[in-house]
């Protein structure tokens, strides 16, 4: 009877081992897919996000020089820390020096030059309005010395804020108006329990300066990155844009369906489209670039504003584009007889316009007269009068149907309006030369002139 029992007690415990070992091994299983399924996602999430890496700085690798940059600058300042006999000059205040590092460098040399100057000036300024704001309020006494300076603190404060709404302001001297509040209050709450405000504020001034003179010189003196040059060259690039598109659209658009692929499969009919968003992005240059000192051929008070207004033409034109690439897409097509009747025409007002408008864009790169652009845009002008002749002579008969009338003609009026845009950019083309005085080169080939029996326009 023992015997039994301890076999049956043996047995029992077997069954339990096997039982849990069992329970363990499904566990195992229902658990192992969802780890490793996470282990997986989130290696192709970091492989994906060093792939964004390498494609940004293959992009532009300005951007990589700039982030070396950046380390150096705040390197260099960090030794204000490191260095013993530099720490007992500035102390804790050496901090300032590493944080202008940090705000003041950008990308460009306007961008940083613009941020370091709004700082220095901002922190001068707010320091000697807050000694001033503490000697009078210790004039009235200790228990009036807290509301005089919390009355400085709050009309500052309401001011400075107020004034960052003015448009003017706000796109230079935002950042500036920024640091003066904080600086003026910093000053004046901590000069209540300090009594050394003017060793305070000269410490604050000099570690600011040179923090932000570090920024400048490497800024200005390694690989320097332009702002100027960036929206002289996105101008030009933005043209040059428009051009590729209207050269190509004429064909592609009286090219039916029938006669080769689909219209789809055509990314030079897609660039534009980042002109129509470039707004900002110029703005922004524009603004930077003010700051900038003479470098190349750009001179300190550059006309940026006629870029700008470039840039405005080009956009307005490039929502004219924007037009004429719905009705390419569109779903519904003008019959081949009705789109022929008028496709040599707009054909070459698309194409004039679009060897117009690369002609000035090249013009632009290269601050070279645009003498072969004025010459496409009366080629363009001589087949707008041909349309309308063509129009006025009845070019459809009465039985024609006027709603398969009206894409043909509507494209065509969209390119009547893209040939006057295209001269009006011209004109603020020529405004720019004349202002920076463009090397004068007299085209050695002439560009082809339209057989439409118009007389030839040569170059005045």
């Amino acid at each position: 009877m023992q015997a039994f029992l301890i076999t049956f007690c043996i047995s029992a415990m077997d069954l339990e081992c096997a039982s849990q070992e069992t329970v363990k091994q499904g566990l195992l299983a229902r658990g192992w897919p969802p780890i490793k399924g996470f282990s997986k996602h989130v290696k192709t999430k970091v492989l994906e996000f060093f792939s964004l890496l390498i494609k940004l700085g293959q992009d532009d690798p300005r951007r990589v020089v700039h982030s070396l940059k950046a380390g150096l600058a705040l390197t260099l300042v960090s030794l204000f820390y490191y260095y013993q006999p530099l720490y007992k000059s500035f102390g804790v205040s050496a901090m300032w020096a590493v944080i202008t590092v940090v705000v003041v460098f950008e990308f460009s040399v306007g961008a940083t030059l613009g941020k370091g100057v709004n700082r220095g000036l901002a922190t001068l300024l707010a320091g000697g309005l807050a000694v001033a704001a503490h000697q009078l309020a210790n004039l009235s006494g200790r228990i009036g010395e807290p509301i005089v300076l919390g009355i400085f603190v709050f009309l500052q404060a309401a001011v400075s804020t107020f004034v960052r709404f003015c448009p003017q302001i706000k796109a230079r001297y935002d950042y500036g108006l920024l640091i003066f509040i904080l600086t003026f209050s910093l000053i004046s709450i901590s000069g209540f329990r300090d009594d050394e405000v003017l060793e305070l504020v000269h410490k604050r001034l000099l570690t600011v300066l040179i923090g932000g003179s570090t920024c400048v010189i490497i800024s200005v003196l390694v690989f320097p990155v332009w702002a100027g040059q960036d929206l002289h060259n996105l101008i030009a690039s933005n043209m040059e844009k428009l051009g590729i598109f209207l050269e190509g659209f004429g064909d592609e658009y009286f090219k039916m369906p029938e006669d080769g692929e689909s219209k789809e499969d055509r990314p030079f009919l897609q660039g534009y489209k980042s002109v129509l968003h470039s707004k900002t992005n110029e703005d922004a240059l524009a603004n930077f670039a003010r700051w900038e000192p003479r470098h190349g051929r750009f001179q300190f008070r550059h006309p940026w504003k006629q870029y700008l207004k470039i840039g405005a033409l080009t956009r307005k034109c490039a929502y004219r584009i924007e037009s004429l690439n719905g009705h390419l897409y569109a779903d519904i097509q003008a019959k081949r007889e009705i789109r022929s009747k008028i496709q040599e025409t707009c054909t070459t007002m698309s194409m004039e316009s679009g060897k117009a408008l690369k002609e000035l864009s090249m013009a632009i790169k290269t601050m070279v007269k645009p003498f072969a652009a004025d010459i496409h845009i009366e080629n363009s002008k001589s087949s707008v009068k041909n349309l309308d002749t063509l129009l006025k002579s009845g070019l459809w008969d009465d039985e024609t149907d006027l709603l398969e009338v009206v894409p043909v003609a509507t494209v065509a009026s969209l390119l009547i309006d893209v040939v006057t845009c295209t001269a009006e950019i011209a004109e603020s083309v020529n405004e720019l030369a004349t202002m920076l005085k463009f090397e004068v080169v007299e085209p050695t080939v002439s560009p082809e002139k339209p057989e439409t029996g118009q007389p030839k326009i040569g170059i005045s």
